[in-house]
């Protein structure tokens, strides 16, 4: 359920990219990286600052994170305090990221669009590697436990409940947003972006916006990710686990349907713990290294779906127009009309 949570967040911002916008973010491991390697590298530093912890955060790592999570036993409020903020630091560090990529690419369609997103997205991995202070490099960092004060058994159960909560309340902006004027607008823009400029539209403004919100969401998912791990490694956030795999949930879901993005993810999800857990079992029936069981498999599925089911297992559902008539009826519907077209 903790993994089914952060990837519920991380492919609902997929789904407002891709499902109802029409944006291949083929690099959304992007967003989900940096909002991890904020997570990783600055509630460490502040509460070693508070708790007056020295030691290079980086080289002594270890030291200093056993020594913020003994402190943070007696300090509870403070942990939380700082979890929140970090969340926000993520969500502004993934919309910085989203507006940076979005800027010199949002013009292209297509497949220049895509391998373009691409490319960005695996300079996430690169920078992580090689600049050692921001996540100690190929090494990885631990990352302080806001929950340290709970007993070892009873700290996942927790850990999970508020990751499905918040997972909950990203569900509930996502799709209230999608069944606002706005949600309209997005599709508009997906279905014909010419149109909806004749509109009077700004469609360049509307995708660049679109970027850096979902991007700020997936990075919250990525902080989540690195929060309930308890550590970073900058090769853990490949293109594999981070963009493919949300990219296959979303398909077996089905686009532009939030629902269609549970039904996939727990399916997608389940059906991997499954493999995970039972490859031992599984590997004298399977003629190659069991290793490889889940991306064949799960590759397999995503074949399937894509011949004979591609609009996923949920459709998408269209919006109820608005509904014509006199008196008050006409003049409600009238300001529904400015508001999506204003």
């Amino acid at each position: 359920m903790a993994i089914f949570a952060v990837y519920v967040v991380v492919n609902l911002s997929l789904n407002m990219e891709f499902g109802y916008t029409g944006i291949p973010n083929f690099g959304k491991v992007l967003a989900v990286g940096g909002g991890a390697f904020v997570a990783a590298a600055v509630p460490g530093r502040i509460f070693a600052g508070m708790a007056g912890i020295e030691g290079d955060y980086i080289r002594d790592n270890i030291a200093v994170v056993s020594g913020v999570n003994a402190w943070l036993v007696d300090n509870t409020g403070i942990g939380f305090a700082v979890f929140f903020m970090t969340l926000g630091l993520a969500a502004a560090a993934g919309a910085g990221l989203g507006l940076i990529t979005s800027y010199p690419v949002i013009r292209l369609r297509g497949d220049y669009l895509a391998i373009t997103l691409l490319a960005f997205g695996e300079s996430i991995r690169v920078v992580g590697n090689n600049f050692s202070p921001l996540v100690g490099g190929t090494l990885g960092v631990q990352v302080p436990d806001p929950l340290s004060f709970l007993p070892g058994e009873v700290r996942f159960p927790v850990a999970t409940i508020g990751l499905v909560a918040i997972a909950a309340c990203v569900y509930v902006y996502s799709e209230r947003t999608m069944r606002s004027p706005l949600g309209r607008m997005l599709r508009a823009v997906r279905d014909d972006e010419v149109a909806a400029g004749a509109l009077g539209k700004d469609t360049i403004r509307i995708r660049t916006r679109v970027i850096m919100v979902s991007a700020a969401l997936a990075a919250i998912g990525g902080a989540l990710y690195a929060f309930y791990a308890g550590g970073v490694i900058a090769f853990a956030y490949d293109r594999a686990s981070w963009t493919f795999w949300p990219f296959l949930m979303i398909l077996i879901g089905g686009l532009a349907n939030n629902k269609g993005v549970l039904v996939g993810t727990l399916i997608f999800v389940t059906l991997r713990k499954v493999i995970i857990f039972h490859k031992d079992s599984l590997a004298p029936a399977v003629p190659f290294d069991v290793a490889w069981l889940d991306f064949l498999l799960l590759g397999v599925i995503l074949l399937v779906v894509l011949l004979y089911r591609p609009q996923g297992i949920m459709v998408e559902k269209p919006t109820p127009t608005i509904p014509h008539g006199r008196g008050p009826l006409r003049s409600g519907a009238r300001r529904a009309f400015d508001l999506l077209f204003r």
